[in-house]
């Protein structure tokens, strides 16, 4: 089997679930925060929805740089400013994501993928362990984020792997 057959159906999987999580981010507390070092809720919500477009990035570049040289960067980080454009951005990134990993051979998926920060390297490893790392489980963590920032907020934390506090499965 491919290496992308194994891991589209939980990218899949993820994906929906993080969807899920993202409809439930309340509009109107862009800056809310549980501490004075935690993301604001919009940046929050803002980098799940760009997550999925570093599968992209993984795949069709050999690296990245998250504070290049020159300063500048590459992208412009995602803020929600409102359900709606969270979600487009999300949905829009996902599928990108998706096509990319889909159309990703496994010697592609094996080549050397690093991570740095100017002259400092984070990581080096193969795109599939980048896939894993920097788009799924980061993702993960950060989607657990939400539900905190969700259930300070009142806002009822959906069901993932198991039911909540707040629904059944």
């Amino acid at each position: 089997m491919a290496i992308r057959d194994a891991f589209l159906p939980e990218y899949d999987h993820e994906m929906a679930l993080t969807r899920k999580t993202l409809e439930r981010v309340p509009e109107g507390k862009p800056d809310w925060k549980p501490h004075e070092k935690s993301m604001p809720l919009a940046r929050l919500a803002g980098h799940l929805a760009e997550l999925p477009r570093f599968a992209v990035m993984t795949i069709e570049a050999e690296s990245f740089d998250v504070a290049p040289p020159s300063g500048k960067r590459t992208y412009q980080p995602v803020f929600m400013t409102s359900r709606k454009q969270l979600l487009e951005e999300f949905d829009k990134n996902a599928a990108a994501g998706r096509a990319a990993i889909a159309g990703a051979s496994d010697e592609h998926l094996m080549k050397t993928w690093t991570l740095s920060a100017g002259d400092k390297t984070i990581f080096s490893l193969p795109r599939a362990g980048v896939l894993r790392a920097m788009v799924m489980n980061h993702m993960i963590h950060h989607r657990a984020q939400l539900g905190v920032y969700l259930r300070m907020n009142g806002v009822p934390v959906p069901s993932i792997y198991g039911p909540s506090a707040d629904e059944g499965l």
